[in-house]
């Protein structure tokens, strides 16, 4: 049986020998305390079990570890891996490794986020194509002119900035004031506070888009803290169980849904057609779907 794998420095250390058909995929960040990562680690599961492949699952200490990413490409290169699919922490930064790993062979498909590589698939989401439909469903909600706000990601990813540019090309399109926007790096603790600071300086805030679900959540519980949750419409993205339940019981708004679990079933599946010599896309959406209270049972 071919071993599909999720790659982690402690996993490349377990390993002592080539392995020649294992397939690889290293996440971005670790599944624990991150339901959008958790849905990941679950579609690569289900994918190996359809698939007839073992999958195994682990991911660098944060989204923002680089290095320790970077570490891993370059163990399994060593190794001698069939391929990687690889969520890139940043892509600027993964540049050289993964063109080290085409040299060696090995093939490489970028999986929730791209990379800047050419003539590398990805799967993933148009996710200037989210951030825009977070934008236009708050332009149709808040008044024309309100000052608003939003909570961006690692600007140094595609996510990062694509979600942020696409939210901000439709806010501004439709006459809203963004009076700031802010790193809070995916974190649901620097969301809430990087909002504290925001609401200090704009006491007629009506408006935050979280470029994630997690800082969204965060945005949620100062506004909570200030006595201004319903006065302030929080949008996220992702769609997780956690944003799902906030969407029910009325404290945020809506959220842009990916397909965690669809993006990495894909992502094996391409790995396993390259290694059949089979032809893959470039470029593969699972795409976007915009949760409210009329569908966020479907999400919890």
């Amino acid at each position: 049986m071919k071993t599909v794998l999720l790659s982690s420095v402690a996993f490349a250390m377990m390993m002592g020998t080539a392995m020649a058909d294992t397939y690889v995929v290293s996440m971005k960040g670790p599944a624990a305390g991150n339901p959008y990562w958790a849905a990941f680690e679950k579609g690569a599961k289900e994918k190996g079990k359809e698939l007839g492949v073992e999958v195994l699952v682990v991911a660098p200490p944060s989204e923002t570890d680089i290095q320790a990413q970077i570490s891993q490409i370059e163990d399994l290169i060593a190794q001698k891996v069939s391929g990687i699919a690889l969520a890139p922490t940043d892509p600027a930064a993964l540049g050289p490794v993964v063109d080290q790993a085409k040299e060696a062979g090995v093939n490489v498909v970028f999986v929730d986020g791209a990379g800047s590589n050419k003539d590398v698939p990805f799967v993933g989401t148009n996710n200037l194509a989210g951030g825009k439909l977070a934008g236009e469903f708050m332009c149709k909600n808040i008044e024309k002119g309100s000052d608003v706000a939003i909570l961006q990601g690692v600007m140094t990813t595609t996510n990062g900035a694509d979600r942020y540019n696409g939210a901000k090309e439709a806010l501004e399109a439709c006459g809203m004031k963004i009076v700031s926007a802010q790193p809070a790096d995916w974190d649901r603790a620097k969301g809430l506070s990087v909002t504290e600071s925001i609401l200090s300086g704009n006491p007629k805030l009506k408006g935050i888009f979280g470029s994630n679900d997690n800082m969204a959540l965060g945005a949620v519980e100062a506004l909570k803290a200030a006595a201004k949750l319903d006065k302030v419409m929080v949008v996220g993205y992702d769609a997780n169980p956690d944003a799902a339940n906030s969407i029910l019981a009325g404290e945020m708004t809506a959220s842009v849904a990916q397909a965690p679990a669809k993006m990495a079933g894909l992502g094996i599946q391409t790995l396993v057609d390259l290694k059949a010599g089979k032809k893959v896309e470039m470029v593969t959406d699972p795409g976007t779907v915009l949760v409210t209270k009329e569908n966020a049972n479907d999400y919890k």
